[in-house]
């Protein structure tokens, strides 16, 4: 009998991000980051399979939870049809129809309840207050989740989803974040990481943190107003940044200097209890700045509508599509 390799939570966690991007753009499972990050360890391969495994075993029931809104769906689609010239339409009418099959808990989307089956603390559309057992504070944003463990001679918290802002107590043993490959070591902070593709994005409020991309990788050290972001194992440059104005969503609300449209849609999604689908690529790529209120997604969408002229359109309050 042939032993299989361990895989860890990491690379189970990777697989189905893996999968997710693969699923929507079929193009990347030929791409060159998608066949090194298979060959980069022997368990790699088998987390990808189980996760296409778990893929398979939930696409029955969620053809059937589609299915019973399908006239509805198609009503809408019929309306909105672009030209003929567009050829996206019959690969957004399968995802939308599933879409709005699941609903608005996502208990299909293996990423999200597989993660959150590991998870210790999981937020839906709110923002969330914790107390950990060593009196550290954790105020995960929307949409986010977390793993705990104190057991281990060092306190660990793992994002699985999401973002998290630390206020780290001193107890004497060490504290460490893992994101993605990353890890953030607490010297005595509150600070910020978030999930940012393949990576993620660690923002300090005060005092220090040691960032590091990958496993044997060089550590970067953040102090207060700094940020950087790091993925596939590299980190980028650490810059200068307003803490506050990053971190207000916190007090729900979301700043924006110059980000891509999408970015903003990202975070919205978060707040919103179904889908929201941006068609239009170019859209995408426009700059936005400004503060929205984090809890009124739609009001953000329309205010950010009229100065970038799209319209949002919301089908059963489930599914909203800006084009």
């Amino acid at each position: 009998m042939s032993l299989e390799t361990p895989i860890t939570a990491e690379q189970s966690q990777a697989a189905l991000r893996w999968l997710g991007r693969n699923r929507q753009q079929p193009g990347q499972a030929e791409s060159a980051a998608f066949k090194r990050w298979l060959l980069q360890h022997p368990a790699h391969r088998q987390a990808y399979a189980e996760a296409e495994q778990l893929w398979q075993q939930t696409q029955a029931p969620a053809a059937r939870l589609a299915a019973e809104q399908q006239a509805d769906l198609q009503h809408y689609l019929d309306a909105m049809r672009r030209p003929p010239r567009t050829r996206q339409w019959p690969r957004i009418a399968v995802a939308a129809c599933l879409v709005l099959g699941l609903g608005s808990a996502a208990g299909w989307q293996p990423q999200f309840w597989l993660q959150d089956l590991r998870a210790d603390y999981t937020s839906a559309e709110q923002v969330r207050q914790v107390t950990l057992a060593d009196q550290s504070q954790l105020t995960l944003d929307a949409g986010s989740a977390v793993a705990v463990d104190f057991d281990h001679g060092e306190r660990r918290v793992t994002l699985l989803r999401g973002a998290v802002f630390f206020q780290v107590s001193h107890t004497g043993e060490p504290f460490v974040v893992q994101a993605n490959a990353g890890e953030v070591r607490v010297l005595g902070t509150q600070f910020e990481v978030r999930e940012h593709g393949d990576g993620a994005q660690v923002t300090v409020r005060s005092g220090r943190v040691s960032v590091t991309p990958q496993p044997g990788a060089q550590a970067a050290l953040l102090t207060a107003d700094q940020q950087v972001r790091y993925a596939a194992g590299v980190a980028g440059p650490v810059g200068k940044v307003d803490s506050e104005g990053q971190l207000a969503w916190r007090q729900g609300w979301l700043n924006y200097y110059q980000v891509p449209l999408w970015q903003v849609v990202e975070d919205l999604r978060r707040y919103y209890p179904g889908r929201i689908v941006l068609l239009d690529d170019e859209l995408a790529q426009r700059t936005v700045s400004g503060s929205f209120p984090a809890g009124e997604p739609m009001q953000a969408l329309d205010s950010l509508g009229q100065v970038l002229g799209f319209s949002r359109h919301t089908l059963l309050g489930r599914l909203t599509v800006l084009r």
